[in-house]
C-alpha cells in the first residue's frame, strides 16, 4: 500500500541508514493498520479472529517501532490521512489477498530493517517483525488457497 503524499507536517526522512529503514518500516506498519480496516469490513466471519489479531499485532509493532526510533531522538512518520490500496476490495477473497499483499510488503520493509541495522536492537527487532509478517503471510495464503504457503526468504525476490 502506497501513502498519499507527505504532508509539510511530517517529519523528514532520517539520512542514517538505520534509521530510515526503521522509519520506512513504522510508515509501512501504518498503512497495514488502515488496510486492515478494510480487510476487517470485508473478512468473512470465520477469519475474524486473525483480522483481530493481526490488527493487534500490527499496533504493538508499530509503537515498540517508534519507542526504538524516539530513543534515539528522530520523530517517527506520521500516519497518513489516507492510503491507496493497491486492489479493489469487495468481498471476502479480496479482503484475503490484501492482507497477504500488505503482509509480504510488511516482511520486505523488515527485511530492509535487518539489512540496514548498525546495531543489535534494531537488527533484533526487525529480525522478529519480518519472522511475524512472514507467518501472517502465510496464514493468509493459506486462507485464499494459493501456493506455495510461503517462500524461503520472506521479503526478498529471491
Amino acid at each position: 500500500m502506497t501513502s498519499v503524499e507527505p504532508t509539510e507536517a511530517d517529519p523528514p526522512r532520517p539520512t542514517d541508514a538505520s534509521d530510515g529503514a526503521l522509519y520506512d518500516a513504522i510508515a509501512t506498519e501504518h498503512a497495514t493498520i488502515y488496510g486492515y480496516g478494510l480487510v476487517s469490513a470485508h473478512s468473512a466471519p470465520e477469519v475474524n479472529w486473525l483480522v483481530s489479531a493481526s490488527i493487534a499485532e500490527h499496533r504493538e509493532r508499530r509503537e515498540a517501532a517508534i519507542a526504538l526510533l524516539e530513543q534515539r531522538q528522530v520523530a517517527p512518520p506520521l500516519p497518513a490521512v489516507g492510503y491507496q490500496v493497491p486492489m479493489r476490495v469487495d468481498d471476502p477473497s479480496d479482503a484475503a489477498k490484501l492482507a497477504v499483499r500488505m503482509e509480504e510488503d510488511g516482511a520486505t520493509a523488515w527485511r530492509a530493517v535487518v539489512e540496514q541495522a548498525a546495531d543489535t536492537e534494531y537488527r533484533s527487532f526487525g529480525l522478529t517483525a519480518l519472522t511475524q509478517s512472514a507467518v501472517a503471510a502465510a496464514r493468509w495464503t493459506q486462507i485464499v488457497g494459493t501456493d506455495p504457503v510461503t517462500v524461503a526468504f520472506p521479503g526478498g525476490a529471491e
